[in-house]
């Protein structure tokens, strides 16, 4: 019995037929749905002229060059804030992963062999630290991203301190997405079976050396694929640069749409760029895991046999000591 058959009834000929003919009805309702509900409303109002295409996709347009300059500028700031924001996030949000952890494990130490005194000290810091770096992590992660980046934008130079809007909307970003991270690689940590930290500890390892050499390296391993999402969720986000007018992508096409007015066109431009990045990203991730499940694999597997020529020699050297 196969194991499609454990799940569910295979089905018979009659029902491959009824299937496939549904399908093919309902492929060509949608498709006349998208001709009189899409096609047709934008044909009739000129949405498909090259009056409006134009400066998108003929290069003997005027505004060609000028258009294609002022996007490629657009998502050269879109991915330079991205890149700066990944990584950042990345970092700050694996220290305070392993932060976490480490307070964690602390409130639960007795501080054996110090003062009593001391000892209630060391865990009620530990167990404040604790607290607080939950309550950062539930306020920051709850706030719209918007909003954080608003605040920096706005916050740092009432306090004296003013930098580049590039800075104001990768600090935004940071303060979101490297709490998310944190909390995706302490889940995964955490998820691990506790042997493998019990085991460290009985060969000697401290709990910093156990979170740095076992527990993390897998935490993010598992959690590859939450990470990559997340990554694509800050490249996205760079949009919100609007607001403190960073000319990313999104703010340069708008620019251009006051300019030419074709917000349709502009629009479906800028999101097939944003798709074919996030795709790439996509397709990156599902990579990196393959090589790394692969590697797993390969690390697990038991040594092959020997080569015929070696154990000929084997078995040679064994008849001469005989």
């Amino acid at each position: 019995m196969s194991q499609q058959s454990v799940l569910y009834d295979v089905p018979g000929p009659r029902q491959r037929r009824l299937t496939l003919i549904g399908s093919a009805v309902a492929t060509v309702l949608l498709l006349v749905a998208a001709y009189f509900l899409v096609y047709r409303p934008l044909d009739d109002k000129g949405q498909f002229s090259m009056e409006l295409w134009g400066p998108l996709i003929d290069p003997s347009n005027e505004n060609f060059s000028l258009v294609w300059d002022r996007i490629g500028l657009g998502f050269k700031n879109t991915l330079t804030a991205a890149a700066l924001a990944i990584v950042s996030s990345l970092v700050v949000g694996t220290l305070l992963a392993v932060l976490r952890i480490q307070l964690k494990s602390l409130t639960r130490r007795r501080f054996t062999g110090l003062a009593t005194p001391l000892a209630y000290l060391l865990r009620g810091l530990s167990t404040l630290l604790s607290a607080v770096t939950r309550v950062c992590v539930e306020v920051f992660r709850g706030l719209p991203v918007v909003i954080t980046i608003f605040f920096v934008a706005r916050g740092f130079p009432e306090f004296g301190v003013s930098f580049d809007t590039l800075w104001y909307l990768v600090i935004g970003l940071t303060i979101y997405n490297s709490v998310v991270i944190a909390e995706i690689l302490r889940s995964g940590m955490e998820g691990l079976p506790g042997g493998q930290a019990e085991a460290a500890a009985a060969i000697g390892l401290s709990p910093a050396q156990t979170t740095r050499m076992i527990l993390l390296p897998q935490a993010f391993r598992i959690m590859l694929p939450a990470l990559i999402s997340q990554l694509v969720v800050v490249l996205k986000d760079t949009s919100l640069g609007f607001i403190i007018s960073y000319e990313e992508t999104l703010n340069i096409g708008k620019q251009i749409i006051g300019v030419l007015d074709n917000p349709i066109q502009v629009y479906v431009v800028i999101a097939a760029l944003f798709i074919l990045v996030n795709y790439s990203l996509s397709k990156l991730a599902q990579y990196v895991q393959y090589r790394l499940s692969r590697g797993r694999k390969t690390a697990g597997t038991p040594a092959q046999n020997p080569p015929p020529a070696a154990l000929a020699a084997q078995s040679e050297s064994n008849g001469q000591g005989l």
